[in-house]
């Protein structure tokens, strides 16, 4: 039997210093290819896709609305023990929510923001109006065990105290394969969220591995030793999949980008019969 591309892989993710893990399967949730699927890591910014999916289940169910203006501030109060914590600006990759601090912003624009730039101020604050519960909530609906939302970015008194916001590769695709099924939150919302994840602007990792034009709704995330991706392909003329890369390695995040996406050209290949 031919070894898959995926599996000739195999060899260089397990030389790779630290844990790579990976699932890949088809968009109905059935799983082609896993390594290290129990493995858990530090989430880094895919905690904000679940965020994302509570928002809107919560606008479903009225108890939230997106077209709402929302103050733009830096001071949070910390999970742990309700201390009061602010983001540092260096650390944020969107300078467009921080040039809005002392003005209001509509939810929708922030929870935006969160996925196409990966801004950490816009995820606080929209974390703060839907609240961890819900996170909580939203990914027991998709079926997302072993993955956690449990406090903001940069609250470091909850993380000091055991509160920090984990995935495994399996967690995150159940997130992805529910917002397919239209599940995860009602199907207008489902469609949403994932044009939004298609207008990330973050493309160095699983996009990269695939041909230009292909449709992919990720979301992506890194920190120090982390690099991130979670996605749902959508090739032109094959059938939709779903992939996830979870790499805590000792790789700089360029080379922990270009093994993703060679993780993602591999995968095409096998699940597509044609190479990227």
């Amino acid at each position: 039997m031919t070894a898959s591309h995926l599996d000739l892989l195999a060899p260089e993710l397990d030389a790779v210093g630290g844990e790579v893990s990976v699932w890949c399967g088809r968009a109905d949730g059935t799983p082609v290819w896993t390594r290290l699927p129990d493995q858990q890591h530090y989430a880094a910014s895919t905690m904000k896709l679940p965020v994302l999916v509570a928002a809107h289940r919560r606008a479903a169910a009225g108890g939230l609305d997106l077209d709402a203006a929302v103050p733009v501030h830096n001071e949070f109060a910390s999970v742990h023990d309700g201390s009061a914590y602010s983001l540092d600006h260096a650390e944020d990759s969107d300078d467009q929510v921080w040039d809005a601090i002392g003005t209001s912003r509509p939810l929708r624009w922030l929870t935006q923001r969160m996925i196409v730039r990966s801004s950490n101020l816009a995820t606080n604050l929209v974390l703060d109006q839907v609240g961890v519960p819900a996170v909580a909530e939203a990914l027991d609906a998709c079926g997302s065990t072993a993955t956690t939302v449990a406090r903001g970015i940069e609250d470091y008194q909850a993380r000091d105290h055991g509160l920090d916001n984990m995935v495994t590769a399996p967690g995150l695709a159940a997130v992805l394969v529910t917002l397919v099924a239209e599940r995860a939150a009602d199907p207008a919302a489902c469609k949403e969220i994932l044009d939004v994840c298609a207008a990330n602007e973050w493309n160095d990792g699983i996009p990269a591995g695939l041909p230009a034009g292909t449709r992919v709704s990720h979301k992506n995330g890194w920190q120090n030793r982390v690099c991130h991706d979670a996605a749902l392909v959508q090739p032109a003329d094959a059938e939709p999949f779903v992939l996830v890369v979870l790499t805590t390695t000792d790789l700089e995040r360029s080379a922990a980008d270009a093994l993703t996406a060679r993780i993602a050209a591999a995968a095409y290949t096998d699940l597509t019969g044609s190479r990227p």
